[in-house]
Protein backbone atom coordinates (compact mmCIF):
# COMPACT_ATOMS: atom_id res chain seq x y z
CA UNK A 1 0.00 0.00 0.00
CA UNK A 2 1.19 3.53 -0.82
CA UNK A 3 -0.52 6.19 1.33
CA UNK A 4 -1.25 9.42 -0.55
CA UNK A 5 -3.60 11.24 1.83
CA UNK A 6 -3.45 9.88 5.38
CA UNK A 7 -5.52 12.21 7.50
CA UNK A 8 -4.88 14.25 9.55
CA UNK A 9 -1.41 14.61 7.93
CA UNK A 10 -1.43 17.30 5.21
CA UNK A 11 2.27 18.17 5.35
CA UNK A 12 3.05 17.08 1.78
CA UNK A 13 0.05 18.80 0.15
CA UNK A 14 0.27 22.20 -1.54
CA UNK A 15 -2.46 24.56 -2.73
CA UNK A 16 -2.77 25.17 -6.47
CA UNK A 17 -4.88 28.18 -7.55
CA UNK A 18 -6.72 28.62 -10.84
CA UNK A 19 -9.54 31.08 -10.12
CA UNK A 20 -9.95 32.30 -6.55
CA UNK A 21 -9.46 30.04 -3.56
CA UNK A 22 -11.66 27.07 -2.70
CA UNK A 23 -11.72 26.54 1.08
CA UNK A 24 -10.09 23.29 2.28
CA UNK A 25 -10.30 22.47 6.00
CA UNK A 26 -9.45 19.42 8.05
CA UNK A 27 -12.63 18.35 9.88
CA UNK A 28 -14.20 15.42 11.70
CA UNK A 29 -17.49 14.30 10.16
CA UNK A 30 -19.39 11.03 10.65
CA UNK A 31 -16.72 9.99 13.20
CA UNK A 32 -13.89 10.22 10.67
CA UNK A 33 -11.26 12.75 9.62
CA UNK A 34 -11.82 14.39 6.24
CA UNK A 35 -10.92 17.39 4.17
CA UNK A 36 -13.97 19.59 3.70
CA UNK A 37 -13.97 21.60 0.47
CA UNK A 38 -16.26 24.56 -0.14
CA UNK A 39 -16.31 26.28 -3.53
CA UNK A 40 -18.29 29.43 -4.20
CA UNK A 41 -17.43 30.32 -7.78
CA UNK A 42 -13.82 29.30 -7.12
CA UNK A 43 -11.27 26.86 -8.55
CA UNK A 44 -8.29 25.73 -6.52
CA UNK A 45 -7.04 22.36 -5.42
CA UNK A 46 -4.59 20.55 -3.21
CA UNK A 47 -1.72 18.69 -4.86
CA UNK A 48 0.74 16.12 -3.55
CA UNK A 49 3.79 15.40 -5.65
CA UNK A 50 4.90 11.81 -5.21
CA UNK A 51 6.01 9.05 -7.51
CA UNK A 52 3.87 5.92 -7.38
CA UNK A 53 5.00 2.77 -9.20
CA UNK A 54 1.95 1.65 -11.18
CA UNK A 55 3.56 -1.69 -12.02
CA UNK A 56 3.40 -2.60 -8.31
CA UNK A 57 0.42 -0.57 -7.04
CA UNK A 58 -1.93 0.32 -9.92
CA UNK A 59 -5.16 0.68 -7.89
CA UNK A 60 -6.20 4.09 -6.59
CA UNK A 61 -8.55 3.92 -3.58
CA UNK A 62 -10.42 6.82 -1.98
CA UNK A 63 -13.61 7.86 -0.25
CA UNK A 64 -15.64 10.99 -0.76
CA UNK A 65 -18.97 12.56 0.01
CA UNK A 66 -20.84 15.46 -1.59
CA UNK A 67 -23.60 17.68 -0.29
CA UNK A 68 -25.29 17.88 -3.71
CA UNK A 69 -24.28 17.81 -7.38
CA UNK A 70 -24.09 20.94 -9.49
CA UNK A 71 -27.03 21.77 -11.76
CA UNK A 72 -27.60 22.50 -15.43
CA UNK A 73 -24.06 21.85 -16.64
CA UNK A 74 -22.83 20.51 -19.97
CA UNK A 75 -19.67 19.02 -18.48
CA UNK A 76 -17.94 18.52 -21.82
CA UNK A 77 -18.01 22.30 -22.43
CA UNK A 78 -15.75 24.99 -20.94
CA UNK A 79 -18.77 26.66 -19.31
CA UNK A 80 -19.70 23.35 -17.65
CA UNK A 81 -16.22 22.19 -16.60
CA UNK A 82 -17.05 22.32 -12.87
CA UNK A 83 -17.24 19.40 -10.45
CA UNK A 84 -18.31 19.11 -6.84
CA UNK A 85 -15.45 16.62 -6.33
CA UNK A 86 -12.42 15.53 -8.38
CA UNK A 87 -9.44 13.27 -7.72
CA UNK A 88 -6.64 13.70 -10.28
CA UNK A 89 -3.66 11.51 -11.09
CA UNK A 90 -0.90 13.25 -13.04
CA UNK A 91 1.95 11.92 -15.16
CA UNK A 92 4.50 14.67 -15.52
CA UNK A 93 6.11 15.48 -18.82
CA UNK A 94 8.99 17.05 -16.87
CA UNK A 95 10.33 20.00 -18.89
CA UNK A 96 8.21 18.80 -21.81
CA UNK A 97 4.93 20.15 -20.38
CA UNK A 98 3.04 19.06 -23.51
CA UNK A 99 3.74 15.45 -22.51
CA UNK A 100 1.99 15.82 -19.16
CA UNK A 101 -1.14 13.64 -18.94
CA UNK A 102 -3.89 13.42 -16.33
CA UNK A 103 -6.94 11.39 -15.41
CA UNK A 104 -9.61 13.24 -13.46
CA UNK A 105 -12.03 11.02 -11.55
CA UNK A 106 -15.11 13.16 -10.93
CA UNK A 107 -18.44 13.23 -9.17
CA UNK A 108 -20.38 14.36 -12.24
CA UNK A 109 -23.66 16.21 -12.35
CA UNK A 110 -24.96 15.08 -15.76
CA UNK A 111 -22.55 12.58 -17.34
CA UNK A 112 -23.47 8.90 -16.86
CA UNK A 113 -21.56 6.91 -14.26
CA UNK A 114 -18.34 5.38 -15.68
CA UNK A 115 -18.51 7.45 -18.85
CA UNK A 116 -15.35 9.24 -20.00
CA UNK A 117 -14.62 12.31 -22.13
CA UNK A 118 -11.76 14.73 -22.81
CA UNK A 119 -11.44 17.72 -20.51
CA UNK A 120 -13.04 20.80 -22.08
CA UNK A 121 -9.75 22.71 -21.95
CA UNK A 122 -7.23 20.04 -22.98
CA UNK A 123 -7.29 16.52 -24.36
CA UNK A 124 -4.19 15.84 -22.22
CA UNK A 125 -6.62 15.36 -19.32
CA UNK A 126 -9.35 12.74 -19.53
CA UNK A 127 -12.41 12.71 -17.29
CA UNK A 128 -14.12 9.64 -15.78
CA UNK A 129 -17.46 9.95 -13.97
CA UNK A 130 -17.16 7.74 -10.91
CA UNK A 131 -20.48 8.96 -9.54
CA UNK A 132 -23.19 11.05 -11.12
CA UNK A 133 -26.14 13.05 -9.88
CA UNK A 134 -27.77 13.23 -6.48
CA UNK A 135 -28.60 9.57 -5.73
CA UNK A 136 -25.69 9.15 -3.28
CA UNK A 137 -25.45 12.76 -2.04
CA UNK A 138 -24.88 12.96 1.68
CA UNK A 139 -23.33 9.47 1.82
CA UNK A 140 -19.71 8.37 1.97
CA UNK A 141 -18.80 6.49 -1.19
CA UNK A 142 -15.65 4.36 -1.55
CA UNK A 143 -14.02 4.19 -4.97
CA UNK A 144 -11.33 2.00 -6.54
CA UNK A 145 -9.79 2.30 -10.03
CA UNK A 146 -6.96 0.62 -11.91
CA UNK A 147 -5.10 3.79 -12.91
CA UNK A 148 -2.63 1.94 -15.13
CA UNK A 149 -5.45 0.47 -17.22
CA UNK A 150 -7.28 3.81 -17.36
CA UNK A 151 -4.17 5.61 -18.62
CA UNK A 152 -3.49 2.92 -21.24
CA UNK A 153 -7.08 3.09 -22.47
CA UNK A 154 -7.61 6.86 -22.41
CA UNK A 155 -4.12 8.15 -23.28
CA UNK A 156 -2.70 5.24 -25.27
CA UNK A 157 0.52 5.13 -23.24
CA UNK A 158 1.94 2.53 -20.86
CA UNK A 159 3.50 4.48 -17.96
CA UNK A 160 5.44 2.92 -15.12
CA UNK A 161 4.48 5.60 -12.58
CA UNK A 162 2.46 8.70 -11.81
CA UNK A 163 4.01 11.87 -10.40
CA UNK A 164 1.24 13.58 -8.43
CA UNK A 165 -2.28 13.28 -7.05
CA UNK A 166 -4.66 16.20 -6.56
CA UNK A 167 -8.11 16.87 -5.15
CA UNK A 168 -10.28 19.70 -6.33
CA UNK A 169 -13.75 21.14 -5.83
CA UNK A 170 -14.47 23.87 -8.36
CA UNK A 171 -17.35 26.04 -9.54
CA UNK A 172 -15.55 28.92 -11.26
CA UNK A 173 -17.24 28.46 -14.64
CA UNK A 174 -20.82 28.01 -13.43
CA UNK A 175 -20.54 30.36 -10.41
CA UNK A 176 -22.42 27.80 -8.30
CA UNK A 177 -21.61 26.64 -4.76
CA UNK A 178 -20.42 23.15 -3.85
CA UNK A 179 -19.40 21.26 -0.72
CA UNK A 180 -17.51 17.97 -0.68
CA UNK A 181 -15.50 15.88 1.76
CA UNK A 182 -12.45 13.76 0.91
CA UNK A 183 -11.24 10.83 3.02
CA UNK A 184 -7.97 8.88 2.88
CA UNK A 185 -6.43 8.18 -0.52
CA UNK A 186 -3.98 5.35 -1.24
CA UNK A 187 -2.62 3.09 -3.98
CA UNK A 188 -2.72 -0.69 -3.63
CA UNK A 189 -1.62 -3.82 -5.52
CA UNK A 190 -5.18 -5.12 -5.77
Amino acid sequence: MVPVLSLPNLNDWQAEYFSRKTSYQLVTIDNQRAIKAISQGTASGLVRKLEVDLTRTPYLNWSWKVDAPLHGLKESSKQGDDYVARVYVIISGDVFFWRTRAISYVWASQQPKYSNWPNAYTDKSQMIAMESGAALSGQWVTERRNVLEDIKKLHGINPTHIDAVAIMTDTDNSKQSATAWYGDIYFSAQ
